[in-house]
C-alpha cells in the first residue's frame, strides 16, 4: 500500500492499509488511522495524528511549522479527525506554544484546493472551505459552516454554526451562527436558510431564530437590550441560547450591518 518511491520515516505510525503514493514524504512523528489514502507528493511533518478514512491530496503539506515570529520550535501538534477530504495544495499548520499548542481539524470536511489553516485554529465538523480559504491563527469555526471561494477569516475570530461566508469576504468580526454574510466590508445578509434545511433545524427552530436576528439586529436597538428581549421571549429554544451566547461571548463584535 506504500509505493517504493514514497519516504516513510521508520518511526511513523501508519496502520496496515494506509496508501502512500509516489514521492509522499511521511516524517517520524506522525500517525495515520486506517483508512486514509495519502496522495502523491504530499508532505506531512511534526507531531501530527489523522485519523481514518481520510483522503490527503496531492501537493498537501500538513504539520509544518506554525508561521508565527514567536515560535522557536516548541513542541506542538497537529490533530485531524476522520473522513476529511483534504484537497490539493491544502496547507494546516501545527500550533504554537504561546496559543493551544494544537491545530485541531473535526471530522467529515471538505478543505478544497490551496486551503490554509493556520496555527491554534479549531475547526469542528462537516465544514466546506472552497478553493482558496485562508483561516488565520487561532479562529474557531463552528460545524457545517461553509466558506466561498477566496474567503479570509481574521485571527481570533470566530465562526459560529451552520454560518454561510460569501465568495471573497474578508471577515474581521466574528460571523454570527444561522447567517449568511457576505460584501465589502461583509454584513449579515440574512438567514442560512438551505443550511439550517440541511441540518434538520426543526421548523419551529427555524422560526424562533429568524424572529431572534429581527430582534437582536432591529434597527435604533441597542444589542445587548435586543438580546435580552430574545433571551427573554425564545431563550428556551437551544438554537437562539446558542446564538446569544455567542454574541454576548465575542471579543471583536459580530458582523451585522
Amino acid at each position: 500500500m506504500i509505493d517504493p518511491r514514497a519516504v516513510v520515516h521508520e518511526g511513523a505510525q501508519l496502520a496496515s492499509d494506509v496508501e502512500v503514493g509516489p514521492f509522499a514524504v511521511i516524517g517520524a512523528e506522525v500517525k495515520i488511522g486506517a483508512g486514509t489514502s495519502v496522495s502523491a507528493h504530499a508532505v506531512i511533518e511534526g507531531e501530527v495524528t489523522i485519523g481514518r478514512d481520510n483522503y490527503i491530496g496531492s501537493f498537501t503539506h500538513l504539520g509544518g511549522p506554525p508561521q508565527h515570529v514567536a515560535y522557536k520550535g516548541e513542541k506542538t501538534t497537529l490533530t485531524i479527525g476522520d473522513r476529511n477530504r483534504i484537497r490539493e495544495y491544502v496547507t494546516m499548520h501545527r500550533g504554537t506554544a504561546d496559543g493551544r499548542g494544537d491545530t485541531l481539524v473535526g471530522s467529515d470536511n471538505f478543505i478544497m484546493i490551496g486551503s490554509h489553516i493556520a496555527h491554534d485554529c479549531v475547526l469542528g465538523d462537516r465544514i466546506i472551505l472552497a478553493n482558496l480559504g485562508t483561516v488565520a491563527g487561532h479562529v474557531i469555526i463552528e460545524d457545517d459552516v461553509v466558506f466561498g471561494g477566496f474567503v479570509g477569516v481574521h485571527q481570533f475570530c470566530r465562526v459560529g454554526k451552520v454560518a454561510m461566508i460569501a465568495a471573497g469576504t474578508k471577515a474581521t468580526k466574528d460571523v454570527p451562527p444561522f447567517a449568511i454574510v457576505g460584501g465589502e466590508p461583509p454584513k449579515f445578509v440574512g438567514l442560512n436558510r438551505v443550511g439550517l434545511r440541511r441540518v434538520n433545524m426543526p421548523e419551529e427552530s427555524r422560526t424562533a431564530v429568524r424572529k431572534a436576528y429581527r430582534t437582536i439586529f432591529k434597527k435604533g436597538e441597542g444589542l445587548e437590550d435586543g438580546l435580552a428581549k430574545t433571551e427573554k421571549e425564545f431563550g428556551e429554544v437551544a438554537e437562539v441560547g446558542h446564538l446569544v451566547r455567542f454574541i454576548r461571548e465575542s471579543s471583536r463584535g459580530v458582523i451585522r450591518d
